[in-house]
């Protein structure tokens, strides 16, 4: 409580005492910020003119410089509450008018705390789920700095947000970190593949289904933008959906109502969207594999991913950060990187991105008998060595010399038939993972495992 008239402090304190409440009461400016600096503080009411020392102004700007800044209640004398208006929109809570009812007063307080323990629950909530974000967003580069910037500014509102970078650069995981620092948190995330279905079980499990309404559909179903309520559903791989379903997608966001397969019914749905993409859009829409205004729709607001290669200075926070938890993970909390191995880790280009370097930490880690990684444990690529391979002998059989790694040659030849797929299925993974024999799922494993990226053969457009 913050007011140069003895008597005022003294009655507001006694008020506010028999309701339960712990009052430190002070006469100046000085005094408060003092108290602010030493004590934490959930509520502070200041009356608007304080004397020579300063002003009820004053007070907001010190509590609202905090790290965790209290809710400000400002007092003013009665008719005169503009300058009270203006220092609400600095980040009061509210003001309250001389003369003033006692039970207003007790009403304010109460709300104004409520309001507190809610952002502070709020707080606790994402310092708890964040972490599990698994750390590829660590990194103190200009341009992480600027995407996390982004992320807090978009994170209130419900906005359609499109956020694209290349294979393993972390797009989900922008998107959860939306999700978790915004009002939704608490609410349902939904990420969804579209690449990974076909397109009447696309649709229905976007939008739904009614009983009957195609061969299988034995009961009515409600899809992803219902049933995540007023949470968010993140439409992973957007450039993937065929060219029909990219028709309705727009038209439901546009109307933000929703039409199950079979209904002639529109529901409207309160979920955020947020579409993800390593294909450039803009060539997708030139070469007519994706729809120009649903592009427009969905590129309200854009964050992009830089790969890996064009931040080298985040590399040693990343791995540093891996292998931490690996370190706790395998009771082993010595491990540490030599420096060399961090150099030789700052020159490589990981194609995979930050997938491909988790990996590497992962493998180098569980692989090493001591807990100095040097750069023996990274794989010959990194450090600028060529792979030993296995000879055949004339009767078929393979010939191992010095320095084979059996588990190295069979990770060469999965990836040499993961890149012929690919290449066989002209860039469309659900083909190439068929030719292969692997479920969807387990190509994309793969594919993270290897660190390859969609960019390395141009897709052709779907027959």
């Amino acid at each position: 409580m913050v007011d140069d008239e003895l008597s005022m402090r003294e009655y507001l304190e006694i008020l506010l005492v028999r309701e339960g409440y712990a009052v430190t009461s002070v006469p100046a400016v000085a005094a408060a910020c003092d108290v602010l600096a030493k004590n934490p503080v959930d509520l502070v009411i200041s009356d608007m003119k304080l004397g020579p020392g300063g002003s009820g102004l004053d007070v907001l700007r010190a509590a609202r410089s905090r790290k965790e800044p209290p809710e400000v209640v400002l007092i003013t004398a009665f008719g005169t509450p503009t300058s009270a208006v203006e220092a609400m929109r600095e980040g009061a809570y509210d003001y309250i008018c001389k003369p003033f009812d006692n039970e207003e007063l007790r009403l304010l307080v109460h709300k104004a705390l409520e309001k507190r323990a809610l952002r502070q629950e709020n707080s606790t909530l994402k310092a708890r789920l964040l972490p599990g974000l698994g750390g590829l967003l660590v990194g103190n580069s200009p341009r992480m700095r600027s995407l996390w910037q982004l992320v807090e500014k978009v994170a209130p509102g419900r906005s359609t947000v499109l956020v694209t970078g290349e294979s393993g650069t972390g797009k989900e995981l922008v998107a959860r970190a939306i999700h978790l620092s915004g009002h939704r948190a608490a609410q349902p995330f939904m990420p969804f593949n579209c690449a990974a279905l076909n397109e009447g079980v696309l649709e229905s499990e976007l939008f739904g289904h009614m009983r009957g309404s195609f061969t299988g559909a034995t009961h009515e179903r409600q899809g992803l933008l219902l049933s995540a309520g007023e949470g968010t559903v993140m439409l992973d791989e957007v450039g993937e959906m065929p060219l029909s379903t990219q028709v309705k997608l727009l038209r439901v966001l546009q109307e933000r109502k929703v039409k199950p397969v079979g209904s002639a019914a529109e529901i409207p749905f309160h979920a955020r969207v947020i579409a993800a993409t390593n294909r450039r859009l803009e060539a997708e829409v030139k070469a007519g594999r994706f729809r120009e205004d649903l592009f427009y729709r969905l590129n309200v607001i854009t964050l992009e991913l830089p790969p890996l290669r064009e931040r080298p200075e985040d590399i040693p926070h990343l791995a540093g950060f891996f292998l931490s938890r690996l370190a706790e993970e395998l009771g082993r909390p010595s491990l540490r990187f030599a420096p060399e191995t961090l150099t030789l880790m700052e020159r490589y280009a990981f194609p995979g991105n930050v997938r491909q370097l988790q990996n590497m930490v992962e493998r180098a880690a569980t692989l090493s008998d001591s807990d100095m990684l040097g750069p023996a444990t990274l794989p010959p690529s990194v450090r600028g060595e060529a792979e030993p391979t296995a000879r055949t002998s004339e009767g078929g059989e393979p010939v191992l010399g010095p320095g084979f790694n059996l588990e190295r040659h069979l990770d060469d030849n999965e990836r040499r038939h993961l890149l012929a797929a690919l290449k066989q299925a002209q860039g469309v993974k659900t083909r190439a993972a068929e030719l292969l024999g692997l479920s969807f799922r387990s190509f994309r494993y793969r594919l993270a495992k290897h660190g390859l990226t969609d960019e390395l053969d141009e897709p052709t457009p779907r027959a």
